[in-house]
């Protein structure tokens, strides 16, 4: 296919050529131009080749376009994203009556929708990719921050990079999915198997960009929707790696024909928690782990087809490293008390796609490994109360092991271990008919893999179970392979190629011990290489890996003023609007009460005075959310400014635990998660340093965002430039910090001074005069003026200056400084809050006092059922409108009947329809009548024609034999865990 240009309107074409006609495409164009009312919309068309006029249209490119991975919006602008260069790679099952091929991408450009300024820009950037000179771009130098960067430069280069980096795939023909695993698209039902709007949303790294294009393909009629997908228009992706080899095995003793067969290693990167090594550890509250990857290892021959699954990821608790990180790597568990729902959660998504797990966890002894060691182990115990034996784990030290006896030893010891052993048995593999693609066998249970960063390790691990699987195969049907050298030494070559990819992705580099994968030896050159290779990690890993997450956050519309393009659709967009005004209908509120506290520390440690009355101000004060900002919490060294020691910030975290814990008149308890106490659905933190232009953490911004029921809440604490004089100072770093930050919606800041000189402000304050210190208060003068805060509100100033104390008095500096007492520690708020208190504590353990207010909020639960409900409803009577209706005034009268759904509504933790008194403990009683209405017949009595039901004198070997001429029953499918649905009908507090 070719693309096309064409202005007034500014049009984009996709239009198939006589190369696809040869393949016998239809001839049709997909149509691309920007709404004229609304430049976020775009108009899209499908239509007959012949209906479009080309003759102004400029082809924008000289490369034949291989397909759309979809639309996004970058710094206002549309733009398209097209496939101009890709290679096969091979087909993984050749033996099937349809190809199953994929190509690997080389090459992606995006041409803008909205504005021809770009256009020059998509030009430059057509020069052709060597395809064996991809692995050059999978270095992390592209996304360096550079000092001086281009003065112009296309908004979508960063995510040229990415996806021109070799490691993204598609299905070079849309009658298979890529995305899913042999048995699950065996298992599905032969008319949906060759829908591409069927596949797991785990894998489709484009699927925020190819949405919009996706629900467009759902709403054309049938034929029309068959079309597109011959035209192959739409390419889903995923990333990882795909490698196949073709090989001829020696002889069956049979007949003396050399066999050929296809070895293929397919690995699928999940993108739900995707990151580059140092940014995206461990799992997050909806259950997805850094570095998920799903591989298969697939071997098709003239009689069936074997596949063999295996997972890895990041160990599944709430766990990062922050700061410098060289080969020390230090290791931070940031929410040890809030870890086991995302833990158990994973894992139930892991049995619920693949059975019963088994982990296996390669972690060492070394202390901060250890750490992690520990705290998966009990929280894996905890789960195996719900799971039992389905769930099990397998500690076992790599890195020990390989110092003892070399890299021989790991798989002589991973064979023995009863408990890897018994489930290598247990959980077999799948095997289908390669003639029928009737299921025999089906794979139970998976082996899920980790070590620190789920590369070298995990990979050397999954190689050795990979081939232990085959050796089953084989061992039951072609034992004559089992001393095959071609075999394994092409299944050897794609493991280390894959360990390689995966590698490249994560960590900017290959892999460690691919010399031992490859070779099965440990050689002087592949030490000197995984010498070199640790050392490119360090660096890329801590100065250059910023870039390239930002630019995987920009494709997986993970920003914060990211909006996914829309596809202009007048009936789903009058559903919508309406849908919108009628939130009150399928949605209510309740009220939550807030607490938040600021308080700079001068580098103190906790003292024997009680925090609380801090915390707890008033008799009837129960939050439901602390928020507390600490600021100094070091003393502001040069060695802390430029690695900070965590052990101070986990004995305040233990004192702040014990008040709460210890709290008169305690009701509940409280949970630490990143500083405050919420039921919750995701949770964010961003950290921003503006000190010493930006280097060090003397001086930045903490913000956490988190959605309560579905209203989103942004908390932020600020620690600003010091000083009487250095207000503009303070107001940069007020707007470097809302700048720098993903969300731009903070509550919290500590701030500015008092602009009087410094007699008069201890005389004000010594009589209270609060209103003549306000009208001197910096901060309120720069709202007032404009300069920072623009929006936020605050509380009245009924408290004296906070700042600057002599330590363990209630004296203001008595020092050589003579500091002027300030209001440096404030809190400001933004959106829907209701402050009830605003003042200080009298706590004498630092030269500040600490700050709190209390606040009201209302937060949104949304009834799913009840949307759903009455979106159908909207739906069905925006379709059946008649010409010269009032549709606005017709959708505003539809009232939603009350039995608009047969299930009961969705269970919470305070309320479950099926334990309720006339169901206790969820019992519900069957009636005798029931019973016996059902059928009489005894359903273990085999049927008359049944050769069950013959002679007893029936032999085994004839019941065998006619069990084995049965057809293999399909499993059904079990589909994928849904993602956490994206919140468009929220009340946002900010």
């Amino acid at each position: 296919m070719h693309l096309y240009l064409s202005h007034n309107p500014r049009t984009l074409y996709l239009v198939t050529g006589s190369h696809d006609e040869r393949k016998g495409r239809p001839q049709r164009a997909l149509v691309f131009r920007a709404a004229e009312t609304n430049p976020a919309q775009v108009i899209v068309e499908f239509l007959p080749k012949d209906e479009v006029n080309l003759t102004s249209a400029v082809r924008l490119t000289s490369r034949v376009i291989k397909g759309c991975l979809g639309l996004i919006s970058v710094e206002n602008d549309t733009f398209l994203a097209v496939i101009s260069s890709a290679t096969e790679v091979g087909n993984t099952r050749p033996s099937d009556s349809q190809p199953e091929s994929v190509a690997k991408i080389h090459e992606v450009l995006f041409y803008c929708l909205t504005s021809h300024l770009w256009d020059d820009f998509s030009a430059s950037q057509d020069t052709l990719i060597n395809p064996d000179n991809v692995d050059a771009l999978m270095t992390r130098d592209h996304y360096s921050q550079s000092t001086t960067p281009p003065v112009f430069e296309h908004p979508c280069m960063p995510l040229t990079k990415i996806l021109s980096s070799g490691s993204f795939y598609y299905a070079l023909d849309p009658t298979w999915d890529l995305s899913s695993r042999l048995p699950v698209r065996l298992a599905r039902d032969r008319s949906s198997a060759h829908d591409i709007g069927i596949f797991d949303e785990r894998f489709i790294w484009n699927e925020y960009i190819v949405r919009s294009l996706l629900n467009f393909r759902e709403r054309l009629d049938p034929l029309e929707r068959e079309e597109l997908d011959k035209c192959q228009f739409i390419i889903l992706a995923i990333q990882g790696y795909v490698g196949v080899f073709t090989m001829a095995l020696p002889a069956p003793p049979v007949n003396g024909a050399p066999v050929i067969a296809t070895l293929s290693l397919v690995s699928r990167l999940g993108w739900r928690r995707a990151g580059t090594r140092f940014n995206t550890r461990g799992v997050d509250d909806d259950g997805n782990t850094a570095n998920f990857v799903e591989t298969e290892t697939i071997l098709t021959t003239d009689q069936h087809c074997v596949s063999y699954t295996q997972v890895r990821g990041s160990v599944p608790l709430f766990w990062e490293q922050q700061g410098l990180q060289t080969f020390g790597q230090r290791i931070q568990i940031t929410r040890p008390h809030a870890s086991q729902p995302a833990f158990e959660r994973h894992f139930a998504h892991l049995m619920e796609e693949y059975g019963a797990t088994h982990a296996i966890n390669l972690l060492g002894s070394k202390e901060n490994e250890a750490i992690l060691t520990s705290a998966y182990a009990k929280h894996l115990q905890l789960a195996r109360g719900i799971w039992g034996d389905e769930l099990s784990i397998t500690h076992y030290d790599f890195h020990n092991a390989v110092r003892i006896g070399g890299h021989d030893i790991v798989m002589r010891d991973l064979c023995r271990l009863e408990g890897i052993n018994n489930n290598m048995d247990r959980y077999g593999f799948t095997m289908c008919d390669t003639n029928n693609d009737n299921l025999i066998t089906e794979q139970k249970g998976v082996f899920r893999t980790n070590c620190l960063d789920c590369l070298d390790r995990t990979n050397f691990v999954q190689d050795i179970f990979s081939r232990r699987a085959l050796e089953q195969y084989l061992g039951l049907v072609h034992r004559e392979w089992l001393q095959a050298g071609a075999l394994w030494m092409h299944h050897r070559e794609l493991w280390a190629e894959n360990g390689d990819a995966l590698s490249r992705i994560y960590a900017g580099t290959g892999a460690l011990n691919t010399s031992v994968t490859r070779t099965g030896k440990r050689t002087l050159a592949g030490v000197l290489s995984d010498a070199t290779k640790s050392v490119s990690r360090a660096y890329i890993n801590n100065f250059q890996d910023k870039g390239k997450q930002i630019a995987i956050d920009m494709f997986l519309g993970n920003m914060n003023n990211q909006h996914q393009v829309n596809i202009f659709d007048a009936i789903h967009d009058s559903v919508g609007k309406a849908l919108q005004q009628r939130l009150s209908e399928y949605s209510t509120t309740q009220s939550c009460s807030i607490f938040a506290g600021t308080w700079n520390l001068n580098g103190r440690l906790p003292s024997s005075e009680s925090l609380l009355p801090w915390l707890f101000p008033r008799d009837n004060c129960r939050p439901e959310i602390f928020v507390l900002g600490f600021q100094e919490i070091v003393q502001l060294t040069a060695q802390q400014i430029v690695q900070p020691d965590p052990e101070k910030k986990r004995i305040w975290e233990q004192k702040v635990m014990e008040t709460l814990e210890r709290r008169p008149q305690k009701t509940c308890d409280y949970v630490l998660l990143r500083s405050e106490q919420v039921i919750y659905e995701r949770l964010e933190r961003w950290a921003l340093t503006t000190g010493l232009r930006g280097m060090s953490g003397n001086k930045g911004g903490v913000g956490v965002r988190l959605d309560y029921y579905d209203t989103s809440f942004c908390f932020l604490t600020a620690h600003l430039a010091a000083g009487h004089s250095n207000v503009e100072e303070r107001n940069a770093d007020f707007h470097t910090i809302v700048k720098g930050l993903h969300f731009q919606k903070g509550k919290m800041l500590s701030s500015h001074e008092i602009d009087l000189d410094n007699e008069s402000v201890r005389a004000l304050s010594e009589a209270d005069d609060f209103d003549a210190l306000v009208a001197a208060d910096q901060l309120r003068q720069a709202i007032d003026n404009g300069d920072a805060f623009t929006g936020y509100e605050e509380g009245p100033m009924l408290f004296r200056p906070t700042y600057k104390y002599d330590l363990g008095t209630d004296n203001y500096d008595t020092s050589e400084k003579l500091r002027i007492p300030a209001w440096t520690d404030r809190i400001l708020f933004k959106g829907r809050f209701d402050l009830a208190v605003y003042s200080r504590a009298e706590l004498k353990g630092s030269d500040h006092r600490p700050v709190f207010a209390l606040f009201r909020s209302e937060v949104r639960i949304i009834d799913v059922v009840k949307r759903a409900a009455l979106s159908r409803l909207l739906l069905a009577n925006t379709l059946s409108a008649t010409p010269g209706e009032k549709l606005d005034e017709k959708l505003a009268s539809l009232v939603l009947p009350d039995d608009y759904s047969e299930l009961p509504p969705p269970s919470t933790d305070d309320d479950a329809w099926w334990d309720r008194p006339e169901h206790p403990k969820g019992i519900f009683p069957i009636s005798i009548a029931h019973l016996l209405e059902s059928d009489a017949t005894n359903p273990f009595d085999s049927p008359e024609e049944s050769p069950f039901s013959s002679s007893p004198s029936s032999s085994d070997e004839e019941l065998y034999s006619h069990a084995m001429g049965l057809q293999s029953p399909i499993t059904p499918v079990r589909k994928p865990p849904p993602p956490p649905p994206r919140l468009r009908y929220t009340d946002v507090g900010h």
